[in-house]
């Protein structure tokens, strides 16, 4: 597989918090990108002038629609949309799509109808894109073609929801398979333990990175487990899943011993893992979905103060604390970014930019990676993704650099 990289490095480490307005004193320079957006429309060789380019524009009253799981299945993108709720108020619209989205994709496609059907919704962010995501789309267009669709974290083969959605996002689960064992193997693994189901593991990238994973950890001298977990939209449910992961690290610990590194694919899993893997002194290289906010707070009990939402530098800073509590120091990370929340407000970002008439066209590459860049405020690598079959320039996948705590 190749990746044509779109080079999004920052050249400061800047955090942000992610939840802050587009204004203020964040202007950035935006890279040029190795696929350039062609203007689509004729070049008369005139520059606008000054006056044209401060004229007033005649924008039609509009929505965005954000469309997420719930608390138990994906907490740090619920509260991206009701962050940006809280910003932006009646111009945005939430759903959340079912638990058991499985087994629920009427309902998810409802959830959207439902979104779609208020005229006014011009855009759509929809993350984590469960499978069903692509039904959802295509039966929304029906009646509303105009609508954009933008992705994140899609539970379809790239094929598919490249194809109807406008933009996907995805972490770049392919990167994963090295960086988590290079990250693994710097804070002492000896082992690399890794959670999934039969359903995430039909996912083309997440088993294509499980693949990496193994490949990797050969290549590194450290023993790779394929652990089976219960689904948690199957019939235990996301209480049945976490319980299995409280009761199977011990078990894995007295096995492998304390320097097992420890993965999970599935966003319910992460707090019960960290939890066990702070308790009996193993490793986490990072969560399914890498972020300070994921699964951290939850486990390790901390409470954030309202005047500390969206504070990066602060849950930093808690979780460093209650790791070295917990006697666990150098052995726990993750991405300074909070992964899932990027996407939800670049989606919106990009949303209103395009709502406004600021964008070239439904993709504009340079526009979304100039909005990536002011929300992420740390390094961070976009590529898209190409494979065998094609090339797939509406898929972004993003890489970014740890923290260790």
């Amino acid at each position: 597989m190749k990746r044509r990289v779109l080079s999004l490095l920052l050249a400061a480490m800047m955090v942000v918090s992610i939840t802050a307005c587009r204004g203020g004193d964040t202007a950035s320079s935006v890279p040029e990108s190795s696929a350039p957006v062609e203007s689509s429309e004729e070049d008369t060789g005139d520059a606008p002038s000054e006056a044209d380019a401060d004229a007033p524009v005649d924008i039609e009253p509009y929505k965005i629609g954000i469309i997420t799981g719930t608390v138990s299945q994906g907490e740090e993108e619920f509260r991206a949309a009701e962050n940006m709720k809280a910003v932006y108020g009646d111009m945005i619209v939430t759903a959340t799509y079912p638990d058991n989205f499985t087994n629920e994709t009427e309902t998810t496609i409802a959830n959207v109808l439902s979104l779609a059907s208020d005229p006014e919704v011009k855009v759509i962010v929809f993350v984590q894109a469960v499978p069903g995501a692509s039904a959802a789309i295509d039966k929304a267009r029906e009646t509303r073609e105009d609508i954009l669709f933008i992705c994140g974290v899609p539970g379809e083969d790239p094929g598919v929801i490249s194809s109807k959605a406008d933009i996907v996002f995805q972490a770049d689960e392919l990167s994963m398979g090295r960086t988590i064992v290079e990250q693994a193997v710097a804070m002492g693994a000896e082992t690399l333990v890794h959670y999934s189901f039969p359903r995430h593991m039909s996912y083309a990238l997440l088993a294509a990175r499980r693949d990496l994973l193994r490949e990797n950890c050969e290549a590194a001298g450290i023993a790779f487990v394929e652990a089976t977990a219960p689904d948690p939209t199957g019939d235990s449910g996301v209480p049945g899943a976490q319980q299995f992961i409280l009761e199977d690290v011990p078990r894995k610990v007295d096995e492998y011993g304390a320097n097992t590194a420890f993965f999970s694919t599935n966003c319910s899993m992460q707090e019960p893992l960290i939890r066990q893997v702070l308790a009996y002194g193993a490793i986490f290289p990072q969560q399914c979905c890498p972020s300070p906010y994921h699964g951290y707070p939850g486990a390790l009990g901390i409470e954030i103060p309202d005047e500390e939402q969206g504070n990066v530098p602060y849950i930093i800073d808690q979780i460093t604390q209650k790791v070295a509590a917990g006697n666990n120091t150098g052995r726990m990370s993750t991405w300074v970014i909070p992964i899932n929340m990027l996407m939800v407000e670049s989606g919106v970002l990009y949303g209103i930019e395009y709502c406004e008439g600021r964008t070239n066209g439904r993709v504009d590459t340079d526009k979304l990676l100039s909005i990536m860049n002011e929300v992420a405020g740390a390094p961070t690598t976009v590529t898209t993704y190409d494979e065998e079959d094609g090339k797939y320039d509406n898929y972004f996948m993003i890489l970014c650099d740890y923290i260790v705590f």
